[in-house]
């Protein structure tokens, strides 16, 4: 009989720094710092606690689910990146889902779900058999349940890695491009 998945969740999307670990379909660690600047410098601290919180280490993981947003610009890619970085050093899977997908985890279909965003907008997206891209519209939603999202994103990475199927790099999910303009500075000069 094969061990139940451990899956480190951890998300960085929203003005937190968040990590789950889940044993089977357990959370047997849980750690959310509100934060609205920082993560970057924090994250890595944060996913150790967890682990020593459940009295495991690196070694020990099946997994990596990391939420790809949408949300914060800056703070989807801190935690995209350290996935595939600790993929790579861990030699396990980093599975990326979105906060959308985790909040329509579960639900009957079909089903929509809203995020709050900023300027009195919500990221919103409608999942039937399959989902629909994410829309950005005016709007309210209410803040989620931070500890359901890392569950559920443990819960549906835990059964892509189950599945058996290629499992593609996490990659960052934007309702719209990045605000930043394109560098007016000159190309690198190549020395030959």
């Amino acid at each position: 009989m094969r061990p139940a998945p451990r899956v480190l969740a951890f998300d960085t999307s929203a003005a937190h720094c968040a990590a789950a670990l889940l044993c089977a379909d357990d959370i047997v660690a849980l750690h959310i710092e509100d934060m609205a600047r920082g993560q970057g410098e924090r994250l890595m601290g944060l996913l150790e606690e967890v682990l020593a919180g459940a009295g495991l280490g690196w070694s020990d993981l099946s997994a990596l689910a990391v939420g790809t947003g949408p949300g914060n610009f800056t703070g989807i890619r801190i935690s995209v990146s350290a996935a595939r970085g600790l993929a790579l050093g861990l030699d396990v899977p980093a599975i990326g889902v979105t906060t959308l997908e985790a909040l329509a985890h579960g639900r009957p279909r079909p089903v929509e779900v809203a995020l709050p965003a900023p300027r009195d907008r919500v990221y919103r997206q409608s999942f039937e058999v399959s989902a629909s891209s994410v829309r950005l519209e005016p709007g309210t939603a209410t803040a989620p349940d931070w500890p359901a999202v890392l569950s559920a994103m443990g819960r549906i990475a835990a059964a892509r890695l189950a599945a058996g199927d290629a499992l593609p790099r996490p990659v960052p999910c934007y309702a719209r491009p990045a605000d930043a303009a394109p560098s007016r500075d000159p190309g690198p000069v190549i020395l030959s």
